[in-house]
Order: C-alpha cells, then sequence, then structure tokens
C-alpha cells in the first residue's frame, strides 16, 4: 500500500497508510463474504430453506455496510481502496467457497468455517490498530459485535442441545459441511 501524501490529523502519513493496508485487507474479506453470504442464499435448499434464505439477507446488508465503512475509512486515510474483484482475487489469501447447490445444513456447516476466518482477522486487525489508530480500532470492533452475532445465528443450526456442534473441529468449508449433514 502506497505512503499517501496526507492522511488524518494526529497520525503521520506512514501510519495512515498502514491503517489503510490493514483495512484493505479487511475489505477484501468482507466482500468476499457478501458475495458468499448471497450465493448461499440463492443456492440453500432444504426443509430449512426459508429459515436460512431469509437470516441471511439482513446479515449480506450490514457486511456489505461494513464494506462502504471500510472503504470510506481508507479513502479517509488517504489512500485509494481497491474493491474491484480482481483485486480481491489477486489479494486473497483464502480458498474460494466451494459448494453450490446444497442443504441449509451443508450450507451452515461451511458458513461456520467461513465465519471463523473472517472473524479471526478482523479480531486480529482490531489488535493491530488497537494502538496505532483509535478511529478504525472502534468501527473494527464494532464491526465484530455484529459478525460474532451472524455467526451466533449460524451455529444455532448447528448445534445440539448438549452444546456440541455438528460441524465439530473441522478445519475446512467441505469437511464442515459433510460433518453437519451426517449429524442432521
Amino acid at each position: 500500500m502506497p505512503v499517501p501524501r496526507y492522511t488524518v490529523p494526529s497520525l503521520t502519513p506512514e501510519q495512515g497508510g498502514q491503517v489503510a493496508e490493514i483495512l484493505q485487507g479487511r475489505l477484501h474479506s468482507l466482500n468476499d463474504l457478501h458475495l458468499t453470504l448471497k450465493h448461499i442464499h440463492w443456492n440453500v435448499v432444504g426443509p430449512n430453506f426459508i429459515g436460512v434464505h431469509e437470516m441471511l439477507d439482513p446479515q449480506v446488508d450490514a457486511v456489505r455496510a461494513m464494506v462502504d465503512e471500510i472503504a470510506e475509512r481508507i479513502a479517509t486515510l488517504g489512500v485509494a481502496p481497491q474493491g474491484t474483484p480482481g483485486a480481491l482475487v489477486a489479494a486473497r489469501t483464502w480458498e474460494d467457497y466451494h459448494l453450490g447447490r446444497a442443504t441449509a445444513i451443508e450450507h451452515l456447516g461451511a458458513l461456520d468455517e467461513v465465519y471463523q476466518g473472517v472473524i479471526t482477522d478482523h479480531r486480529k486487525a482490531a489488535a493491530d490498530t488497537e494502538e496505532l489508530d483509535a478511529v478504525t480500532n472502534d468501527m473494527l470492533i464494532g464491526h465484530l459485535s455484529d459478525l460474532e452475532q451472524f455467526h451466533w445465528f449460524v451455529r444455532a443450526h448447528l448445534e445440539s442441545a448438549s452444546g456440541e456442534l455438528a460441524t465439530g473441529d473441522a478445519t475446512s468449508e467441505l469437511e464442515a459441511a459433510r460433518r453437519a449433514k451426517k449429524a442432521g
């Protein structure tokens, strides 16, 4: 990420560039998440179709608002946000979402893994900005509150009465989907 010519008061251009670089990674991740959520919304089938279908639209809207907020913060810091599909794909460090048309429980199992990755990386970004920029840190913490609630909504479908998650200790979307389907 280039060092901006100017940034917000109290940050040096170098610090502004550093914060913008952290945020650029979050921008890519959340753009990918909102597209993944919409993909699931279109491809979910089975007995729990309508509940999951309708649960996802507010998540899509909230994540899209997060994307806009992050992009505008990057611009405020004096850096041009990169929001093109090509930039996202080139920078992506995670696999593309693998499920197409599948049952609600399979998609929710896979989405559990997606949310784990997004939230873990968002927490790291919040920690990385804690001392650097309070405004960005506050924004990221606010996002985490919503993301963790959405993750809870997903996990509520995967949890047994005894508190066991159907996805267990899965390490990939496909494995989580298979485990959720088997348990369901």
